[in-house]
């Protein structure tokens, strides 16, 4: 531009989000995603200019002008350009900055004085995506090339700068005359490549000087790769590059700490918190040599595990977590009751949660986990139990050797450290099981209220009830009396059985809806924006117990309609004693127990194993994250030991064994979790402390004197719960959001990598792999050999193995399979903790 009055406009020439894509102005399209190549001339001339260009770090302008204006200034008085040449520049940096979508509007040329590419990239300690600016262009009125670049303090949305609205962190303008030796649109790419770097983008978020910049700017160049002007023959020439390259960016950081530069993650925390802890999932190679590094660990703060624990804020989680951990345990107690034909229910589960909690609270290496039964130890149960009597087998004495047999495997599996397999399972067999037992949560509740239906179809004509009987809802006795002429004798022959109820089943559905829609829609109304903050989580948190209160209420007033109720024992009973006591006999209650099925419990104790692994250790992994900032360290080995152990002890008593609980642990930890005031909290630290679970499991212990409300529940409420956690668990779930990609048009994906960065038909092939695993542990499910489930799911392990490489590129699995590393915290609106877990409740 030879005339600073002459209209002209920013053509966006390019543009990368991790890889490059380039705007054709002949074709008007965009191309596909591309490794960025760059010349090594670009490179000198721009370090050249930094080396004398003007730095502007944390500016607080909020708007394009402000920040041109500040530029622009600092220019001048840096002598970067004449006091004559400011209006110039000034008009030239806020001429009308023009989108893909508008070029055809402009007549295109090969030569555009003023060009823009655009950097987005993600945060590491937010899921906030920003953007960095590049602007080059010639200015023919100007002396020589000079560079301004500019940090905001806050990222902002400058106007109409970019095609979508995402925050600007940082702004480069390299403008100069058009007879200077220099590219400036290679020179551009060559910023662009280096903003989309993330470690020079997180060198340039760090800069204190202009120094700084300069030094990542030489470390990025030591990793570049000159090719000499020699013909390439063929692309296969080009491959030992890429192993050349790997080895580059390994020794990137080899000078400072030879581990850092091997895992990103590590990388991070290494520049910003010193040290890094021991992994606690690493190998000593010595017998039960973690299990001991766990318990030195933690126990040198069991003292402060109960001082700090002197403290208002645990309170008030006890008294919500206490509501957390006991909905769950009633629901599921109820359905446990009637998959087992009451061999166990509600109180065995009460008991067991309360005992258990207690000694894992006051032991355990991560006392924040909260134990308690689960959807998976439900899918279990019912296929033993099922097996057990399709066999003629006692099911409650197969538990007791199950257990025995789990104790076992538990220390076996701890002597050898065998925790660290919890590395090989990623978000592909995590999620597949996760679908699954939603879908099982799902399918139960229509296939319950399908046998109301069944049981109390809608008829034209009921009999009439006995409104005089205390309960006029007792099943119907019929006597039929049998005459034998030829011995003179009769039989008398007594039928007891129920009778079709009016209105039954229509009651049942409006109260398994009602509790579902009202428990959901008051988990939206959390994250919604009507009333304070606290009273809408303090709704949302407490959905499910409003949601059966209230299903309670109106089951009591309709008196006239018979609902199945809840089946709770008085006091410490057992819920069936004609069948069973509190002591098991591990040889057999009714009759002798064989021996060889004795041995035989190893196998089911192997699938019960997998199942508290998989859950519990997942657990761990999650609430463990660094950016929770816990400073006490975690027990993946000890933990799986004690709770593992006391589940295999426990099966004596004949009462159900437990895992750490996903949903509840995360609640837990976000309970005791103390954040920064101000505009952006975060995380400060988290209240590690034992009082708080041993209190929680004491009162959910108590809550067994309930007995009398308890007896209130309808069962179709707790179906209506059991549909609530079939659903909401479905959220959060990558591949259920891909599933659902398969009937979007591809303009409305989301701005994900496994949509952005994998191409749709390789992401739908993925997604149908997961699929058809999906639909095998479906048939293997509802087949008789349904206690295999476990052992077919981990089969999905070295599948995605055998994917890799195979059927999908590394960086196609990294974006499909890979971890989300942002803890979702309640406080932000539009989360919770479902999201955060890719496992069943």
């Amino acid at each position: 531009m030879k005339d600073p009055n002459q209209p002209s406009y920013w053509q966006e020439t390019g543009r990368w989000a991790s890889y490059e894509e380039t705007y054709d102005p002949q074709s008007g399209a965009w191309s596909s995603l591309s490794v960025s190549y760059l010349t090594f001339k670009s490179l000198i001339h721009l370090r050249r200019t930094m080396n004398s260009g003007v730095t502007i770090f944390n500016s607080e302008k909020r708007t394009l002008s402000g920040v041109a204006e500040e530029m622009v200034t600092e220019m001048v008085n840096k002598k970067a350009i004449r006091q004559g040449d400011r209006e110039g520049v000034l008009k030239s940096f806020l001429q009308n900055h023009s989108q893909s979508d508008d070029l055809e509007r402009h007549a295109l040329t090969d030569g555009v004085d003023l060009q823009k590419f655009s950097v987005k990239d993600r945060r590491d300690e937010s899921d906030q995506v920003e953007a960095s600016m590049v602007l080059v262009g010639a200015l023919d009125f100007l002396e020589r090339p000079t560079v301004v670049f500019v940090r905001l303090k806050e990222a902002v949305e400058l106007d109409s700068t970019l095609e979508a609205p995402v925050p600007v962190r940082f702004v480069f303008a390299l403008v100069g005359p058009n007879d200077s030796d220099m590219d400036y649109q290679e020179t551009g790419r060559a910023m662009a490549a280096l903003m989309a770097d993330k470690v020079f983008n997180q060198t340039a978020f760090r800069a204190k000087s202009a120094r700084e910049l300069t030094d990542g700017m030489a470390s990025f160049m030591d990793c570049c790769i000159v090719i000499p002007p020699t013909e390439i023959q063929d692309e296969a020439m080009l491959s030992s590059i890429i192993s050349f390259q790997k080895k580059l960016l390994q020794d990137r950081f080899q000078p400072s700490d030879p581990a850092v530069g091997k895992d990103p993650k590590l990388r991070r925390r290494s520049s910003s918190t010193g040290p890094e802890p021991e992994d606690p999932l690493s190998r000593t190679g010595r017998p039960f040599g973690g299990m001991m590094r766990d318990v030195k660990r933690r126990y040198q703060y069991y003292k402060s595990d109960i001082t700090d624990a002197l403290n208002a804020q645990v309170l008030a989680a006890v008294i919500f977590i206490y509501f957390a951990a006991l909905s769950p345990a009633i629901t599921f107690g109820g359905l446990l009751a009637d998959k087992v034909e009451n061999m166990m229910g509600v109180s065995e589960l009460l008991i067991s949660t309360s005992i258990q909690g207690i000694i894992f609270c006051f032991i355990a290496a991560q006392p924040v986990l909260v134990i308690g039964f689960s959807g998976p130890l439900l899918v279990f149960e019912e296929a033993f139990y099922a097996f057990c009597k399709s066999q003629g087998i006692e099911y409650i004495v197969g538990r007791v050797w199950v257990g025995v047999w789990l104790v076992i495997i538990v220390v076996i599996i701890v002597a050898v450290e065998g925790s660290f397999l919890v590395r090989f399972i990623s978000r592909f067999t995590q999620e597949i099981f996760s679908i699954l037992i939603s879908l099982i949560f799902i399918y139960e509740t229509f296939s319950k209220l399908g046998s109301t239906f069944k049981d109390h179809p809608l008829v034209l004509n009921y009999d009439h009830l006995n409104a005089t009987l205390e309960n006029p809802w007792q099943p119907k006795v019929q006597e039929v009396v049998m005459n034998d002429n030829m011995t003179g004798n009769t039989t008398v022959i007594v039928k007891t059985f129920k009778p079709h109820y009016p209105n039954t089943a229509l009651l049942s559905m409006c109260l398994m809806f009602g509790c579902f829609f009202i428990a959901f829609f008051l988990r939206q109304f959390k994250n919604g924006t009507f009333l304070p903050g606290k009273v809408r989580r303090l709704l949302g948190d407490f959905g499910v117990p409003i949601a059966v209160f209230l299903m309670i209420l109106l089951d009591y007033n309709i008196n006239d309609t018979y609902t199945q109720k809840l089946v709770v024992p008085k006091g410490l009973t057992v819920s069936n004693p004609s069948k069973r006591g509190w002591l098991i006999n591990p040889f057999g209650e009714h009759k002798t127990f064989p021996v060889w099925l004795m041995f035989a419990s190893c196998v089911p104790a192997m699938l019960v194993f997998i199942l508290i692994f998989l859950e519990s250790q997942i657990t761990t992994l999650i609430v463990s994250k660094p950016e929770r900032k816990m400073v006490k360290g975690s027990g993946f080995h000890f933990d799986l030991l004690l709770l593992v152990g006391m589940g295999g002890l426990s099966a004596i008593f004949g009462v159900p064994w437990l895992s750490a609980a996903t949903v509840r642990s995360v609640t837990h930890a976000n309970a005791l979790t103390v954040m920064s005031k101000g505009p952006k909290p975060v995380i400060e630290k988290v209240m590690e402390q034992r009082v708080s679970g041993v209190l929680v499991a004491l009162l959910v212990g108590l809550s067994i004197l309930m007995e009398p409300i308890l007896k209130l529940i309808p069962i179709s409420a707790l179906f209506g719960i059991f549909l609530y956690m079939g659903v909401t668990s479905l959220n959060g779930i990558q591949l259920w959001d891909r599933m659902l990609l398969l009937i979007v048009p591809k303009k409305y994906h989301p701005n994900k990598p496994y949509a952005t960065k994998v191409s749709t038909g390789r992401m739908h092939l993925y997604t149908a792999i997961q699929i058809v695993c999906l639909v095998i542990l479906w048939i293997v499910k509802s087949s008789p050999v349904s206690l295999a489930l476990p052992f077919i799911l981990i089969l999905t392990i070295p599948l995605r193995m055998f994917m890799t490489g195979r059927f999908f590129s590394e960086l196609e699995m990294r974006c499909l399979d890979g971890e989300e590393g942002e803890v979702k915290f309640e406080e932000e609106p539009g989360q919770d903790v479902y999201c955060e877990s890719q496992m069943p409740l």
